[in-house]
């Protein structure tokens, strides 16, 4: 039997849907301005399903995709929003974490338009400070190159909770970083900074295995939460893209869902949940299958 931590799964994209309208370039955080609640909501189903981490609603809430829709001033507002809601559904389930999620500045899959380390650290420690007190956890999430992965590191330096790290591989080759640059390149950044876990997200399923083996060579412990994205396309790669220009798979079932994440928990995974377009019943799913593999979900 093996401990096994229970990420939750969607929450952007979830929030996005059942919230209904069209996409915006502010993501999921319109939603949590146009829809007090909804985040708490989807928290809430998550735990129900058997996740035991909220992953605060913060992916995008950072200064610089603010100012581009002429919000910045809203910054704190947010934050604190995302951690209310979060807050709330724990509360209302009687147990869980809460992991504050920390998103690439700039755009998600883009390290070609994140400012260096020495640049980024700061509005990361920003939000790192801001959150002291109501998570349990750091999770930076999304990092697509070795420079994106340090800047948030560094800016998580002095967070005072655990900090994890995950990052994003090609879809073809989970070998690789979406920078091109072989996810090993990660090994002296993880060396000096130590975070407390090291993960993959946000890509597929498929490519999950290949970079987990290379995860498992840095010594601490690791997991994996894939999307269900069909592939990242080129339109989504332009600046302030939305997200109707992802299609969603038709075929990651959440029995398909928990044979990919029940095959990282066999190769010493730990900690495993879902990215965009993995939802509640694909927790659920996964949820059941750990336990009737003997795991304990912690």
């Amino acid at each position: 039997m093996t401990d096994i931590t229970l990420l939750d799964g969607s929450i952007g994209q979830e929030l996005v849907k059942r919230a209904g309208g069209a996409p915006t370039n502010l993501w999921s955080t319109a939603v949590m301005m146009d829809r007090p609640g909804l985040a708490a909501e989807v928290h809430g189903d998550y735990f129900v399903a058997g996740a035991t981490i909220a992953s605060t609603n913060s992916y995008a809430v950072h200064r610089d995709r603010l100012a581009r829709a002429g919000i910045e001033d809203q910054f704190g507002t947010l934050i604190e929003c995302a951690l209310t809601e979060a807050a709330a559904a724990r509360t209302a389930h009687g147990t869980g974490r809460i992991a504050g999620t920390l998103g690439p500045l700039g755009a998600s899959y883009r390290p070609d338009i994140c400012p260096p380390p020495d640049i980024a650290a700061p509005f990361y420690a920003e939000i790192a400070a801001m959150m002291r007190g109501g998570v349990d956890l750091l999770l930076i999430e999304s990092a697509a190159s070795v420079e994106q992965a340090a800047g948030a590191l560094l800016g998580c330096a002095d967070a005072g909770v655990p900090v994890w790290l995950s990052v994003t591989v090609m879809d073809d080759d989970g070998t690789r970083l979406r920078s091109g640059e072989d996810l090993g390149d990660l090994a002296p950044l993880i060396a000096g900074h130590a975070p407390d876990a090291v993960l993959i997200n946000c890509t597929r399923p498929e490519a999950v295995g290949a970079g987990l083996m290379i995860l498992r060579g840095f010594g601490l412990p690791f997991g994996a939460y894939a999307n269900g994205f069909d592939h990242i396309t080129a339109e989504f790669l332009k600046d302030t893209p939305t997200v109707d220009a992802l299609q969603a798979r038709r075929d990651l079932s959440p029995a398909l869902y928990a044979d990919f994440a029940m095959s990282w928990v066999a190769q010493g995974a730990t900690i495993v949940g879902g990215c965009c377009e993995v939802g509640p019943a694909h927790i659920a799913e996964l949820a059941t299958r750990l336990r009737a593999a003997g795991h304990r979900i912690v």
